[in-house]
């Protein structure tokens, strides 16, 4: 523990004042989706609405114990609190229940705990440690393959729970092993089999191998490409070729049905404005209904008649989209960005390896979340299920969320200590 006469000293107060309205604005906005003649009161335990609040209670009476305790202690316990995950994780796939399609939760009574919620923080210390311990500057092919078995071991767990939007959440770590060396072939790469994937799926095999196999071509007889580089081209060529014919495997029997159907949706294949593409259509028209100021507070039509689903929670934007309107949206994006260029700051001055790849992580994975949501909501995203941070209706979620961002600001008031 800190002294008590320290427990505030160099805590940024400024992503405590951001995290704050951002919890507050998704209680007020949760109760909105809810709202209609028959609601009752907000602390009503029986409401999702009077559940949130329930939820943030815990989340800043934790948010404040975690401030209080010296940061020794998520250093020492990091790798204790991983094994834990991995067996919870492990745990989950034969006694959790099924919400969504996925088992991802167990039932506590009248609430529910979702394991790969912590997985998220407790990955990014895992990762952070491994590469405080290594030299980061010449890091040998084993030490690379230990970081890349932290971020999968979880990742494939929770594939295998059918939670596929959470699971993505694990490719933020992508962008903090770039920050510290990685190189940038891997999201030329990443980038390069989820275009190809799309691809496959709209045009012919055989008309895109085609026109792939021209662009072979021409590259070998603008270039004049040695033998050794003919011989790569063509390897990599073979390589490309394969995985398409593999797209129709993964799609259909790794893919879940309602997983397929957003896909189609997302890329034009399928319309069905009655099934799998209704979230979408009405969600598009509950935020452009909204205008630019808003229809005003508990008076939006789509939210009140419910003719989005999940509004509560995957697409909780609408809500805000509807009754707060463009201006509303942009304070709300504008104070979320905030508090990620904060936290980037606040990463960017650490002196420890430990604590910076921390701060990235947390960055990172709240990016991700920000803008797969939103960008689902409005049909930049193919709609895979992924909660709003500090908004979305969710204990799991939103302590969570509370702990990433608390243990992060408990070691920045530590920057000057901790230097390695």
């Amino acid at each position: 523990m800190r002294k008590a006469k320290n427990i505030f000293d160099n805590i940024d107060g400024l992503s405590i004042l951001l995290y704050s309205f951002l919890v507050l604005f998704g209680i007020i906005n949760i109760y909105a989706s809810q709202y209609n003649d028959d609601s009752t009161f907000m602390l009503d335990l029986s409401s999702r609405y009077g559940k949130q609040i329930f939820f943030s209670g815990i989340s800043f009476f934790v948010g404040f114990i975690i401030l209080i305790i010296d940061w020794k202690f998520f250093y020492s316990m990091t790798y204790i609190f991983y094994s834990l995950t991995i067996l919870l994780l492990i745990g989950v796939l034969f006694q959790g229940a099924i919400t969504g399609g996925a088992s991802s939760w167990f039932e506590l009574g009248l609430f529910k705990f979702q394991p790969s919620e912590f997985a998220k923080f407790i990955t990014a210390l895992a990762l952070a440690k491994y590469y405080n311990n290594i030299n980061s500057k010449s890091i040998s092919f084993r030490d690379r393959l230990k970081v890349y078995a932290i971020i999968i071991i979880p990742f494939l767990l929770i594939i295998l729970q059918n939670d596929l939007g959470t699971a993505i959440v694990f490719s933020a770590f992508i962008l903090v092993l770039y920050r510290e060396g990685l190189s940038g072939n891997i999201l030329i790469f990443g980038l390069i089999i989820a275009t190809l994937f799309a691809l496959t799926l709209l045009i012919e095999k055989t008309i895109l191998i085609s026109i792939i196999s021209s662009i072979v071509l021409i590259v070998i007889i603008i270039y004049k490409k040695t033998k050794k580089n003919i011989f790569a081209l063509l390897t990599i060529f073979t390589l490309i070729v394969s995985f398409i014919f593999s797209v129709d495997y993964i799609f259909n029997n790794v893919l879940a049905p309602h997983q397929r159907a957003r896909v189609n949706i997302y890329l034009g294949i399928d319309i069905d404005p009655h099934g799998a593409g209704y979230n979408l259509i009405q969600s598009k028209i509950a935020i452009g209904s909204g205008g630019v100021t808003g229809k005003g507070y508990l008076n939006g039509t789509q939210t009140r008649f419910d003719f989005v689903p999940e509004q509560s929670t995957d697409f909780i934007f609408c809500t805000i989209g509807e009754e707060w309107g463009f201006l509303g949206s942009v304070i709300f994006i504008s104070s979320f960005i905030g508090l990620l260029l904060r936290l980037l700051f606040l990463a960017e001055r650490q002196r420890s390896n430990f604590s910076r790849i921390y701060g990235y992580s947390v960055a990172t994975i709240l990016f991700l979340h920000f803008f797969i949501n939103i960008g689902m909501t409005i049909g930049l995203m193919p709609t895979i299920g992924i909660p709003l941070p500090f908004i979305s209706y969710g204990g799991s979620s939103l302590m969570g969320f509370t702990v990433l961002v608390f243990i992060f600001l408990n070691l920045d008031s530590y920057r000057l200590q901790i230097l390695r």
